[in-house]
């Protein structure tokens, strides 16, 4: 049944993943007019951490190493300082393949008492876009959320701290994944279903390892735009690839479910880049893909794709926001036709389709009717597709009336509006 956000949870409010995008572009133009240089110590001195051993545990959710990681404003030294206590983590997950992926992430064990039933639960937290360069993993940005490196130059920006902070002072444990690929070598294998789902499930078994928690503690998921789909993603792939876990609920806004009518949607806003991102990723793992991008592609388009491999969310706005991507292509089609006519480079697209598993765990879907980065359709399309299977699928509707079109505020607002109610959600599924 689907409800408008009003009737199904009242009045609430939440900072969303665009909403930091934006405030990253305002932040960077007002950093930049002032003359002033923000960077992060931490993550220069964390440069190491990155890089994986010779050799390292293949088992899935295997802590390969962890180190102290201070919360922004903390102390070093000092203990159980106010949220929590923060913990850098390199973890095993999997490629596509199958083969064992060194991932990384930040595990937080929260200061505050959990005061619901049961054992402490666990979220993990799939991060909203954040870029595909290796500078833009949240873990680098614990101690302070905003990175500038003018030497790139680059802005990275780690938006997570509301929602993190929301969940800490509920007393719950939280882990946020940096995906493959991001800050590890490789490409970061953006809106990839299969490896975006098992680096959220592997991480909710790196972080009960690494915490000490009971093998049956509970777990849950929570995302927004691609965190949206890699929360999905890993709803739906849990009974299946980590039926260890005991995953009681997932929230999953504005999943990009059904790739195809997101890169139409997203082409010509202000993050159109992101279908760089997309295609950069999913020509890594499906190298068919390679051959038709240099048939299809100008050298202009080709060095777009270059580009963004190396930039955050912020730079690629600032430098590609508003093209079309018919100025990439040969033929001055947009891409989503260029896809359509090759029939590989369809099925490869349509094999990050979500919504082709059962969730084993209740979920809580959002969409807005005006989203303009993410198609209200296609979030609709995959609640219907659970139910059919099943599932206990709960959505919310954000009727939001168009604002300023392809800057993305309106898929940023939805967002706002709903960080309470999911919150609230993924208690009460814990307290069940």
């Amino acid at each position: 049944m689907r409800r408008t956000w009003g009737n199904l949870f009242g009045r609430s409010g939440r900072r969303s993943t665009s909403t930091h995008r934006l405030a990253a572009v305002v932040t960077t133009g007002l950093v930049a007019a002032a003359g002033i240089t923000i960077a992060s110590p931490a993550a220069s001195a964390a440069g190491d951490f990155y890089t994986p051993p010779s050799s390292f545990a293949a088992e899935p959710g295997s802590v390969i190493r962890s180190q102290p990681s201070p919360l922004l404003l903390q102390i070093p030294g000092v203990k159980n300082q106010w949220p929590g206590t923060a913990t850098r983590v390199m973890y095993t997950s999997s490629y596509q393949d199958g083969t064992p992926a060194p991932v990384t992430g930040t595990l937080v064990e929260p200061t505050a008492a959990w005061r619901g039933k049961g054992e402490r639960p666990t979220i993990v937290l799939g991060p909203g876009t954040v870029g595909q360069g290796d500078q833009c993993a949240g873990s680098k940005l614990m101690s302070f959320p905003l990175s500038i490196d003018p030497a790139k130059p680059s802005i990275a920006v780690n938006y997570t701290a509301l929602e993190l902070n929301l969940l800490l002072i509920n007393g719950v444990r939280v882990f946020i994944t940096d995906y493959i690929g991001m800050g590890t070598p490789g490409i970061h294998t953006y809106v990839n279903r299969r490896e975006s789902g098992a680096a959220m499930l592997d991480g909710a078994r790196a972080a009960l390892r690494l915490s000490k928690a009971g093998a049956d503690a509970p777990v849950g998921f929570s995302g927004y735009s691609q965190g949206g789909g890699a929360a999905a993603s890993a709803a739906e792939m849990a009974a299946t690839y980590a039926p260890d876990l005991d995953v009681k609920g997932t929230y999953a806004g504005a999943p990009p479910a059904d790739l195809a009518k997101v890169i139409d949607r997203i082409d010509g806003t202000f993050i159109v880049g992101g279908i760089g991102y997309a295609i950069n990723g999913l020509t890594a793992r499906y190298p068919a893909l390679g051959p038709i991008l240099d048939r299809e592609t100008t050298p202009a388009g080709r060095r777009v794709l270059s580009q963004v491999a190396t930039q955050c969310i912020g730079d690629t706005g600032l430098a590609f926001g508003f093209q079309r991507t018919n100025q990439w292509t040969r033929t001055g089609e947009p891409l989503s036709r260029v896809i359509d006519r090759n029939p590989e480079a369809k099925k490869v697209v349509d094999e990050q389709r979500i919504g082709t598993l059962r969730p084993n765990a209740p979920v809580l879907l959002e969409g807005g009717i005006n989203d303009d980065v993410i198609p209200y359709g296609q979030v609709a399309q995959l609640e219907r597709d659970w139910r059919a299977q099943g599932a206990d699928v709960r959505m919310v509707t954000n009727g939001i009336p168009p604002i300023f079109p392809g800057l993305v505020v309106n898929h940023a607002l939805p967002m706002v509006t709903t960080l309470l109610p999911a919150t609230n959600f993924l208690l009460g599924e814990f307290n069940r």
